[in-house]
């Protein structure tokens, strides 16, 4: 399966494109980017020089459009409620199933129904803090 994603790295560079082989326990996996042509090989990623994957509705999204950053009492979140704040000032409010301080790297599903990531993988040595609320 084919999943359309944005890798941030850390030093301020942003890949699109598919992927079928992201495993959260692999150093690497290939991304073909959306903008590559026919024959272009795929691009190893190694996930130490990443800030994070984002796991995308759609490659151009809203730029325009404010993230939801806060829980509403309607419905009960699925997972613990946590806020990554990235060593960059950007932060991310989810939900986590798989969170532990001493793992190289979780899930997140953003709080936002509607903002255009499906789910994030959080690389933790990116992130500034971490917290669940």
């Amino acid at each position: 399966m084919q999943n359309k994603i944005v890798v941030r790295y850390r030093d301020g560079r942003t890949l699109k494109g598919s992927t079928s082989d992201f495993v959260p326990a692999k150093s690497a996996f290939h991304v073909t980017a959306s903008d590559a042509g026919p024959g272009v090989p795929p691009v190893l990623v190694q996930v130490a020089d990443l800030k994070a994957v984002f796991f995308v509705k759609d490659f151009g999204g809203d730029p325009a459009y404010q993230s939801q950053q806060s829980f509403e009492g309607s419905r009960p979140p699925a997972g613990r409620k946590i806020k990554v704040v990235f060593l960059d000032g950007e932060t991310v409010v989810g939900t986590t199933q798989g969170y532990q301080p001493d793992r190289p790297g979780f899930f997140i599903v953003p709080v936002d129904p509607d903002d255009n990531n499906e789910r994030c993988y959080i690389v933790a040595a990116a992130a500034q803090s971490v917290t669940l609320i």
